[in-house]
């Protein structure tokens, strides 16, 4: 019986093209490295034009357009933006090291392209991780930012965009988006351009009781 389940489980490993690998306590490059390398279908929430995975104990607390507001179990908030825009025209990424944050590196891993800056701001970490036409910013506190920072590439590794919607969607405005000035491959962390922007818009209507904090639904996976 015993080495019926050991079989099944190599078996498993080999369609699914997945490696087990221990991530880091402590050594958060080593598990960016680890997690974007590989490629994943996993999917638990599905919008109009694309798709992607929220970790466990992780919800959406409300989405618009393309941006999106989650918290994690100890209430940190991360703020997502889907570039359609930018995949769409094949945007390419721009990024430059910051040799004066407390990280800086430009990713590119199974021909996704992006990058992370970490900066600190009032003995916190402002994060802002780009990776497949998508970026996350947060604050996230010293003693967090390892566990913050692999739910960012589970989210962001996920991402698969859906090329036939999005074209009826942008495709008749191509012109009118051409015009929008935001590059996601451009840091903001020495800047008021922030789109954290959203997250506190968002937090002020959640304040005030117009925004239903369990309106969107993750369909669990196990």
């Amino acid at each position: 019986m015993k080495k019926r389940i050991v079989l099944l489980s190599i078996m498993l490993l080999l369609v699914s093209g997945c490696s087990i690998k221990q991530l880091s306590n402590n050594d958060f490059a080593k598990n960016i490295d680890t997690i974007l390398s590989q490629k994943t279908n996993l999917a638990n929430v599905n919008f109009d034009g694309y798709e992607y995975y929220v970790p466990n104990g992780m919800k959406i607390v409300n989405k618009d357009d393309y941006n999106a507001l989650l918290r994690d179990r100890f209430s940190t908030k991360y703020y997502l933006y889907i570039d359609v825009i930018s995949y769409f025209h094949e945007v390419e990424n721009t990024y430059k090291v910051n040799r004066d944050a407390y990280y800086s590196k430009k990713l590119n891993y199974n021909k996704k392209t992006g990058y992370l800056e970490i900066s600190e701001v009032d003995n916190q970490y402002f994060v802002e991780f780009v990776f497949n036409y998508s970026k996350i910013e947060a604050y996230v506190s010293k003693d967090y930012l390892v566990p913050a920072i692999n739910n960012m590439c589970y989210i962001l590794q996920s991402v698969k965009f859906h090329d036939k919607v999005l074209e009826s969607l942008i495709g008749d405005n191509v012109l009118s988006y051409k015009e929008e000035s935001f590059n996601i491959f451009e840091s903001h962390s020495n800047s008021d351009e922030s789109v954290l922007e959203f997250a506190d818009y968002v937090d002020a209507d959640v304040e005030a009781g117009s925004v239903d904090k369990d309106n969107f639904e993750i369909n669990e996976i196990n």
